[in-house]
């Protein structure tokens, strides 16, 4: 079979899409809403390895689909950029001695290359840098609009902080207690921070998610981290009303609990080791037990403080809280599984009915009290003082709880929170997890934050932080010749005098610049907005455009992304929705998470996997690393640098063709769906496309007199055909592409089977295959003299009556196996499929010295004889 010259018919049609802009998107009124379509993949990070093959996958899936609704009418929008500020992009250039502005303009060129060679649609006049001034001029100014709504302030608060990458970092951006970016154990860290206040938007990113078209496991974790919980919030007096500082400040402690109806079995209370009041209520004789514990507290992580498998520690602060519901005087403690992320950083503690709460009155011999018991007590004054032999966490019936007692779980929460409310000690309550966002990084590489300290406005107005005026912006990062992290909290942007002092927009007095940055979510929490307008001077987008295309229709990206980019871009884009700027309440309507596409790597016993490049391969088939001689097992991992089994596509590109690793990853598995990488298939499917290739020879040519072609078989393969393309045009509009080709493939072999190809049997295949294989597709159809893009012509239809089969093969099974076969007109039904397939000739010995029990028939498919 002769191969087909993809590497002279790539370039010329890549070359051809980019002249021609063949795939620009225009916004033209006369195209109704209903056929348009914004076509979304997350855009990458260009990093200076390039793509591996893994990133194409949705990228590829994304292009088909786009090809697919252009041929069928839809006006298209499908644009690339990149997202190039951020930790990563500086830590490389730490490493390289370069400036990141140079690093990540070479980075952006590898890999606009490697994506253009790969043959995707994209309207390249729309590519977006979020790195690029021109771009963060617009992120800086949705940051003055969020001061501007109250939603941006300024905090020292404790933080997750990375020794390696020298920089705070969010709860979202910390993975089993270690830094996601360099996988370094994360500690604690009291820091001047700037801060986003999407707790505001909490019951709103919350409600919203049931309207989106979205992985439900997608949803499931969004609903998870926001964590909304329903419960009261009440409030202790401290013993003695007055601080240790001598103030006459009565002091009061308030908690969040979902089981107020358990107040009466509080017998402790625990703050979290930050919490204010930990230093006013220490008395002089815990004092250095506090701050010792306060001191090892902070080099943990909050993944190692809530381990519900380690021991609990703690330390008696010497102060006491009075319960609310009994005037008990309970002590109150600091333990390390509080943290002051949730709720109000501080609980009571009811060890009969909470496993941690348990664990800790064990250790420090507290007592515990039993208020819920599972079975209903008789009479109202069900008490006891017995010490319960285990914690019980399951609703029941109030005991030990004054009026309180004989009531269901939830009728005495309903009834302890209206008696709080009464006496003014508590009220009902909402809680989330989620916290606010943590906005500042102590680094170099990315936007600065549009705001200046003036002490002057700090004196006279209450706060010294004043928003730049937007005539003022961008505010642009200075060149500077070193922007290493100085690991002291401050940005290295501190240290440039020049750049800091400034004068106050305000009051026009002395001032000094924020030295933080933003985190690099910011640029693209908006970055599809910026596509639709991407060369506007004077706003982000221009209203017209938004109401034209917005919101995006389908996003198609990584599921790793679930918590942090769609939460934080859902948050920017319902502030922005606030004030009147985007057309809708939420960015994207449907999302598709791409499966991974894994490799081969080495394991050794322990679990642990070894690089590639220390394994060697025994006679035999058995693995063993080189250093040690431990036979280690082949598995399936992800791709990674520290594994060494990245599969670099610029060698299957050089090698196979890009086409080829087009088709091979949409015909590896159902999209969603994670698959290894396999050589052997993606040579399968180059000769899939060779074959294509080869058959476009046959197309039109005069039989010679050995030629078997009949008006039957052309008929048969009509009909074939118009099956292929109600198959391929129904796949292919809801991602499902392998089977698409699994179904062009099975046409093409009966094409095979011609000596002559009708061009009628030829061309429509030639439209499918241009959307998966665009550069074989656009090069067979200028072989049978097209003069314009085969991606404009319309897509092939289909007819429905050669779509229906006439006569369908019956299956006959004796006990479940196969033993006749008949075929028989379609729509027959039960009762003369029967009586047909008992009478065929071949069954008959099958039947002797048997009692049928039962005859089970499915009509146009089998018959199943049940005997004995």
């Amino acid at each position: 079979m002769a191969r087909y010259p993809f590497s002279t018919i790539e370039p010329k049609w890549q070359k051809y899409w980019e002249e021609n802009k063949t795939f620009k998107a225009t916004e033209d009124p006369s195209i109704p809403k209903e056929k348009r379509r914004y076509v979304l993949d997350m855009f990458p990070y260009p990093s200076a390895e390039g793509l591996h093959v893994g990133h194409p996958e949705g990228y590829t899936a994304t292009d088909i689909h786009c090809r697919y609704l252009r041929m069928n009418g839809y006006n298209v929008l499908h644009p690339m950029g990149f997202d190039s500020f951020g930790l990563p992009a500086e830590n490389y250039a730490i490493k390289m001695g370069v400036h990141p502005a140079k690093t990540t303009a070479e980075n952006i060129n590898h890999f606009r290359r490697q994506i253009k060679e790969l043959g995707f649609s994209y309207d390249w006049d729309r590519e977006v840098a979020t790195s690029d001034k021109d771009y963060y001029k617009w992120t800086q100014w949705i940051f003055l609009k969020l001061f501007e709504k109250g939603l941006a302030y300024e905090a020292e608060s404790p933080i997750n902080w990375c020794p390696s990458c020298l920089t705070g970092l969010a709860n979202e951006e910390v993975v089993d207690g270690l830094c996601e970016r360099c996988k370094t154990k994360t500690t604690r860290k009291r820091i001047r921070q700037c801060i986003l206040k999407i707790t505001a938007y909490a019951e709103r990113l919350l409600e919203d998610l049931e309207d989106l078209d979205w992985p439900e496991p997608v949803k499931m974790m969004q609903r998870n981290w926001i964590g909304r919980s329903e419960g009261a919030n009440v409030i202790f007096k401290i013993d003695g009303h007055t601080s240790n500082t001598g103030n006459s400040e009565e002091l009061t402690l308030e908690i969040f609990t979902t089981r107020a109806d358990t107040l009466f079995g509080a017998t402790y209370m625990v703050l979290a080791p930050e919490h204010p009041l930990v230093e006013k209520i220490t008395t002089a004789e815990q004092k250095n037990a506090v701050s010792a514990y306060l001191e090892a507290t902070a080099k943990k992580s909050d993944l190692e403080r809530t381990d519900l498998a380690k021991e609990k520690t703690g330390v008696f602060t010497g102060a006491y809280a009075i319960n609310p519901v009994n005037d008990q005087k309970i002590p109150i403690w600091i333990a390390d599984y509080v943290l002051i992320s949730y709720g109000t950083g501080a609980i009571m503690a009811v060890p009969a009915h909470d496993e941690r709460d348990w664990d800790f009155a064990k250790i420090y011999n507290l007592p515990i009290i039993q208020v819920v018991s599972d079975t209903c007590p008789e009479g109202a004054n069900a008490d006891s003082n017995i010490t319960p032999e285990q914690c019980t966490t399951a609703d029941g019936w109030a005991i030990n709880s004054g009026f309180l007692n004989g009531r269901s779980t939830p009728e005495a929460i309903k009834a302890i929170t209206q008696w709080l409310e009464e006496k003014g000690l508590g009220q009902f309550a909402v809680n989330y997890k989620l916290r606010d966002w943590v906005f500042s990084r102590q680094r170099y590489w990315g936007e600065p934050i549009p705001v200046v300290h003036c002490e002057k406005c700090g004196a006279e107005h209450g706060t010294p932080i004043i928003p730049l005026s937007e005539k003022d912006l961008p505010l642009k990062l200075p060149d500077v010749k070193s922007y290493t992290p100085t690991g002291t909290g401050e940005s290295p942007l501190a240290a440039i005098e020049d750049w800091v002092n400034t004068s106050c927009p305000k009051c026009g007095g002395k001032a000094r610049r924020e030295t933080n940055t933003m985190p690099q979510w910011a640029g693209s929490c908006w970055y599809y907005l910026r596509y639709l307008d991407p060369n506007n001077t004077e706003v982000f987008a221009e209203r017209d455009k938004i109401d034209y295309w917005a919101p995006v229709d389908l996003y198609v990206g990584g599921v790793e992304h679930a918590v942090l980019h769609l939460l934080y871009a859902r948050f920017w884009h319902k502030v922005l929705y606030d004030f009147g700027v985007v057309n809708s309440k939420e960015p994207f309507q449907r999302l598709v998470n791409q499966g991974m596409i894994t490799s081969f790597a080495y394991q050794r016993k322990d679990k642990t996997l070894v690089p590639t490049d220390q394994i060697e391969k025994k006679p035999g088939g058995h693995f063993v690393e080189k250093a040690t001689g431990e036979e280690v097992t082949e598995v399936i991992a992800k791709m990674s640098k520290s594994l060494k089994n990245i599969i670099n596509p610029d060698e299957i590109v050089r090698d196979y063709g890009a086409d080829s690793l087009r088709v091979y990853e949409m015909f590896m598995g159902p999209l969603e769906v994670s698959k290894p990488w396999s050589t052997a298939g993606l040579i399968g499917v180059s000769r899939f496309l060779e074959r294509i290739w080869a058959l476009s020879e046959r197309v039109g040519q005069p039989p010679d007199n050995s030629d078997t072609d009949s008006d039957s078989a052309n008929d048969e393969l009509t009909r074939l055909l118009h099956k292929t393309i109600k198959k391929v045009s129904n796949d292919t509009a809801t991602l499902n592409f392998n089977t698409a080709i699994s179904a062009m493939m099975i046409y093409s072999n009966e094409l095979v089977k011609l000596k002559s190809i009708p061009v009628l049997l030829w061309e429509p295949l030639v439209k499918m295959v241009s959307c998966y294989a665009p550069h074989l597709g656009e090069e067979l159809w200028e072989k049978l003299g097209h003069k314009i893009s085969v991606s404009k012509e319309p897509w092939p239809a289909w007819d429905e009556n050669l779509c229906t089969e006439s006569e369908a093969t019956i299956v006959v099974q004796v006990n479940g196996k196969i033993r006749e076969r008949f075929n028989s007109p379609t729509g027959r039904t039960k009762e003369d499929l029967e009586k047909e397939a008992l009478a065929l000739p071949g069954l008959q010995k099958w039947l002797e010295g048997i009692t049928i029990r039962k005859v089970i028939t499915v009509p146009d498919k089998i018959v199943n004889i049940v005997a004995n």
